[in-house]
C-alpha cells in the first residue's frame, strides 16, 4: 500500500476569523491560529489549515470559488512516494520541497500533494445495540455526548468536468481502487492504503443541480465520528450556536451504507459528520447504481429528486481491474 489517507486539506476562505469559529464549534482541535491562518489537527494526525483565498490559491489552479483548495495525500514511505512520483510526473511538472513532499495538479486542475504520513490509529467504542431479542446492551445506558469531535478526514469531494477522465489519473498514477460508479453523478474512489468506501468522490460538475455550473469546484469535506449519537449531537451543538442547519437532515447513503449530515460550512461548500460507512479490501467487486436509487435509503428531509420511488438499479463492474500497487513493480 501507498496512500494512508488524507494528510492536510487547505481551504481558502473570505473571513479566516469566522471559519475558524466555525471548525472549532464543528469539533475540529485547533492547534494555533493567527489572523491570517487557523490550524486544527485531528486525532489522526491529519490537517485542516484555514487561510484568506488569495493565500491559499495554488498558481495555475483550475479550481473555482472558496473551499478547498488543496489536498495533501499521506503516503507510508518516502520511497513508495517516490514510486508514486515517478508516475505522476511522466507528463507534468512535480514540485518538490525540501521534506521530501511533491505538489501538482491532477486532470482537473485540482492542485494536490503527497507528504509521507504517520497516520495514528483512532480508537472508538460505538455502543452496543438492542434489538427484540438480539440484546447486546444489559444495564447499560448508551453514551451521553456533549459535543462532536470529529477524528479523521474521510473524503473529500470536487466537482469533475468529466469524472471519468479525472478518477482515471488517480487509479493510473496514485493507485486509487474504484468503489462504486453512480450514473450520470459520478465514480467514487479508494486509496489503495485506507479501508473506507471512498477517499474522493469526482462529482459530475454539469448536472442540473444549485451550484453546479460546469467548472471544478470544491463540494464539501467529510469528517468521521463515532455514531449516528455522535453525529445528531454534533449537529444540535452547530444549530444552537447559529449556524444553519442541514438542508436533508439526518440520512444514510446507500452506496457506502454510511449515515450522514452535510451542514452549510462558510469555509466553502459543505462540512459533513460521517460515520458507519463500509469498509472494503482488493477483494471489493465495485457496482453500477442508479443515480437516485445510490443516493439514499432514507433521508429526514428528503429533496425533490429523490421523493419518487427510483429503480432498484444496480449491477456489478467484474470488469474493473484495480491499478497495480507501487509493491508490484
Amino acid at each position: 500500500m501507498a496512500i494512508n489517507g488524507i494528510e492536510t486539506i487547505i481551504y481558502g476562505v473570505e473571513d479566516v476569523a469566522l471559519c475558524t469559529r466555525y471548525f472549532e464549534d464543528f469539533g475540529l482541535p485547533l492547534a494555533s491560529s493567527s489572523d491570517d491562518e487557523a490550524h486544527f489537527r485531528l486525532a489522526e494526525g491529519s490537517n485542516v489549515i484555514v487561510r484568506a483565498l488569495e493565500d491559499a490559491q495554488v498558481p495555475g489552479q483550475a479550481l473555482v470559488g472558496y473551499g478547498v483548495q488543496q489536498v495533501i495525500y499521506g503516503v507510508t514511505s518516502q520511497a513508495e512516494l517516490e514510486e508514486l512520483v515517478k508516475k505522476v510526473e511522466v507528463d507534468r511538472e512535480v514540485r518538490r520541497e525540501a521534506d521530501g513532499a511533491a505538489f501538482f495538479f491532477d486532470d482537473d486542475g485540482i492542485a494536490l500533494g503527497l507528504r509521507v504520513f504517520a497516520r495514528r490509529p483512532v480508537w472508538a467504542a460505538p455502543d452496543a445495540l438492542n434489538a427484540h431479542d438480539n440484546i447486546q446492551r444489559v444495564n447499560l445506558h448508551r453514551k451521553w455526548r456533549t459535543r462532536a469531535i470529529p477524528k479523521t478526514i474521510q473524503h473529500v469531494v470536487f466537482t469533475s468536468t468529466d469524472p471519468e477522465r479525472g478518477f482515471a489519473f488517480y487509479r493510473d498514477r496514485l493507485n486509487f481502487r474504484a468503489s462504486d460508479f453512480q450514473k450520470g453523478f459520478g465514480i467514487f474512489g479508494r486509496a489503495d492504503g485506507t479501508s473506507g468506501h471512498h477517499t474522493m468522490y469526482w462529482f459530475n460538475a454539469s448536472l442540473p443541480f444549485p451550484g453546479l455550473d460546469g467548472k471544478v469546484r470544491f463540494n464539501h469535506t467529510n469528517f468521521g465520528v463515532e455514531d449516528i449519537d455522535e453525529i445528531m449531537v454534533g449537529a444540535n451543538y452547530m444549530e444552537r450556536k447559529g449556524w444553519p442547519k442541514s438542508n436533508w437532515g439526518l440520512g444514510r447513503h446507500r452506496i457506502a451504507s454510511s449515515l450522514f449530515v452535510y451542514l452549510p460550512c462558510p469555509a466553502g461548500g459543505e462540512a459533513e459528520y460521517g460515520a458507519d460507512s463500509d469498509a472494503l479490501d482488493d477483494s471489493w467487486v465495485p457496482r453500477v447504481w442508479h443515480s437516485a436509487f445510490g443516493t439514499a435509503s432514507w433521508v429526514s428531509n428528503i429533496p425533490d429528486f429523490l421523493m419518487d420511488d427510483s429503480p432498484w438499479d444496480i449491477s456489478f463492474a467484474p470488469d474493473y481491474v484495480p491499478a497495480p500497487s507501487s509493491s508490484d513493480h
